[in-house]
Order: C-alpha cells, then sequence, then structure tokens
C-alpha cells in the first residue's frame, strides 16, 4: 500500500490541480464574469466593490459548499456501490434522495416552510428514515442482502417519489417552493446552511476512511471476507450509516443532486484501481470537481440566467448511466 500510493501521488496532485483551477472559475465566472485579478484582490481583502461583493458574498460561500458537497456524495457513491457490490449503486439506490425530498416537500405544505435553513432537517431526517427503512427491507436471517438492499432501495425511491408528485399536486404554494429545491442547486445557499450539518459530514467522511480496509475485503464476497474475520454484516452496516450521514448532509444542503455519486467512484477507480483506500481518497477529490464543473457550465450555457446544477448532472449522468448499464448487461 505505501509503494501503491506513492506511485498514484502525481494522479492525487493533478486532481487537486484540476479542483484548484475550478474553484477558480467558480468564483470569477457567471451571469457577470470578473477578473482574475479581482478575485484574488477579493479574497485578500484588497478589493472592494460590486465585484468584491459578487465573489466574497455569493461565490465564495456556493463554492465551498460545492466543494463540501461534492466530496460527500463521491464518497458516499464508492461506499454505496462497496457495501452492495453493485457498480450502479448511489446515494439513491439507498432511497436517500427521495427519502430527503418528500420530508422537505411535508413539511413546506404542513408547516409553510419557505427557507433551506427551516427545512434542512427535515430533509436529513427522511434521508435518514429512508436509507434505515431500506436497511430493514434487505435484512435476512439477522444479515443485510446486497441484492435485496438494492431493490428495496429503488422501490423505496419509487414510492416516495410518486407521494412526493401527490403532495406537490395539492397545493400551488408547495409546487413553487419545492421545484426549485427538488432541482439540486447550489445557488442562493450561504454558509449558515452548511455549518449545523458539517460535523456530521465529517463523520461520515472519516467512518468512511476507517472502513476502507474492510470494504476491499468485501469485495471479494462475503465468505472469503468473513473468512479472513471480517465481520461483514457490521461493516455493511456501517457504511450505510456513513453513506446516510454523507448523502443527508448533501442533500440537506443542495437538494438531491443525483449521478455525482454514481460517477465519482467510475471515474477514479481506471485512475487508482478497486482499493478504496485509495478509491475513497480519490472520490474526495473526483466528487467536488464534478459538482463545480456541473455548476460553472448551468451558469454558462443560459447567461444571463443559468441551470441548476442537479439539472446539469442529470443531463450529463444519464448517458453515464446508460453506458454502465449496458456494460453491466454483459
Amino acid at each position: 500500500m505505501p509503494f501503491r500510493a506513492f506511485r498514484h501521488i502525481p494522479l492525487f496532485l493533478v486532481g487537486l490541480g484540476a479542483l484548484a483551477l475550478c474553484a477558480v472559475l467558480s468564483l470569477a465566472l457567471g451571469a457577470r464574469s470578473v477578473p482574475l485579478s479581482t478575485v484574488t484582490d477579493a479574497l485578500l481583502g484588497d478589493a472592494h466593490g460590486r465585484d468584491a461583493l459578487v465573489v466574497t458574498g455569493l461565490r465564495l460561500p456556493r463554492t465551498v459548499i460545492g466543494l463540501a458537497v461534492g466530496a460527500a456524495l463521491g464518497v458516499a457513491g464508492a461506499v454505496a456501490q462497496a457495501i452492495t457490490r453493485n457498480p450502479l449503486a448511489s446515494p439513491t439506490t439507498l432511497g436517500i434522495n427521495a427519502g430527503a425530498g418528500f420530508a422537505v416537500v411535508v413539511a413546506i405544505f404542513a408547516l409553510k416552510l419557505d427557507s433551506p435553513v427551516e427545512y434542512m432537517w427535515f430533509a436529513f431526517t427522511g434521508a435518514a428514515g429512508a436509507a434505515l427503512f431500506a436497511q430493514t427491507l434487505a435484512r435476512r436471517a439477522g444479515d443485510i442482502d446486497p441484492v435485496r438492499l438494492a431493490l428495496g432501495g429503488t422501490v423505496l425511491q419509487l414510492v416516495l417519489l410518486s407521494w412526493t408528485s401527490a403532495v406537490m399536486l395539492l397545493n400551488q404554494r408547495t409546487l413553487d417552493e419545492a421545484r426549485f429545491w427538488l432541482a439540486g442547486s447550489l445557488a442562493g445557499r450561504d454558509l449558515d446552511v452548511l455549518w449545523p450539518v458539517l460535523p456530521t459530514l465529517l463523520l461520515g467522511l472519516l467512518v468512511s476512511l476507517a472502513l476502507s480496509p474492510a470494504l476491499n475485503a468485501l469485495a471479494l464476497g462475503d465468505d472469503s471476507a468473513q473468512s479472513l474475520g471480517v465481520p461483514v454484516a457490521r461493516i455493511r452496516l456501517a457504511g450505510g450509516i456513513a453513506v446516510v450521514l454523507l448523502a443527508g448532509s448533501a442533500v440537506a444542503v443542495a437538494g438531491p443532486v443525483a449521478f455525482i455519486g454514481l460517477a465519482a467512484p467510475h471515474l477514479v477507480r481506471p485512475l487508482l484501481g478497486g482499493d478504496h483506500r485509495l478509491l475513497i481518497p480519490g472520490c474526495l477529490i473526483a466528487g467536488p470537481l464534478l459538482l463545480l464543473s456541473a455548476d460553472v457550465l448551468g451558469r454558462l450555457v443560459m447567461r444571463p440566467s443559468e441551470l441548476e446544477v442537479g439539472i446539469v448532472t442529470a443531463f450529463l449522468g444519464a448517458p453515464l448511466l446508460a453506458l454502465l448499464a449496458r456494460k453491466a448487461a454483459r
């Protein structure tokens, strides 16, 4: 492992460089482009005026949130694919996005909420509840069956999506208020939305990194993993909890952004291999790189308006999902 990690250091450095470049572009580009010199001066506190306010007041919080949400979704996808042994798995497979969306729509409808800060905890609770219910459906003889977990999460997602649509159609205000959040967006968010869920997000990352050696054993199959002394059921349960913490935190902040969790591990594996001790740190870079790239693209394609990042990722991720599904069917 130390030698392999050393050999992959150049790839990590390239990834970090690309992520830094993408973060700079996120600060500079949008409906109003800001020169890089002004971006630097604004970050150092040496610039004032409208451009500096745009950078520090709007785009800097948006970029920081994008980094955190992208890292959470990327790692959540890697862990979800490991515990289900399903290359098409993602936080969506566990019903997390749908659970969060349903909880938020119900909260908007019943409690008349109108701010992400107000309903973010409903999103987190709904995400966690949906994932726990999916794991309950997947239990067989006390263990969690990975196939049943994927199927149960998918069925639960479809049911919750239909319920969400029904609630939104009952009330025009709920429809108007919820549809922007359900699209998945980094716009209009400030750091006050991120701070409350940051502890759970960091805990999910730490748990995922700690589980990485055991996740390698799971890839060998349950029997092989157990012969190596790995408590398969406990590791799978801990991995599910990590996915809930990560994806629940991300969804609570930015809404149900699709395909980042699915795509990031598949982009990293050809470069770093399937060792989760390398794959998970790689997804820490690839996830935010994908999310910020999609966010910047969404700002540019319809200037001076913009597309929500969730729409951009869905548009770009659909061909990837079709390609992966075709590959898995071979």
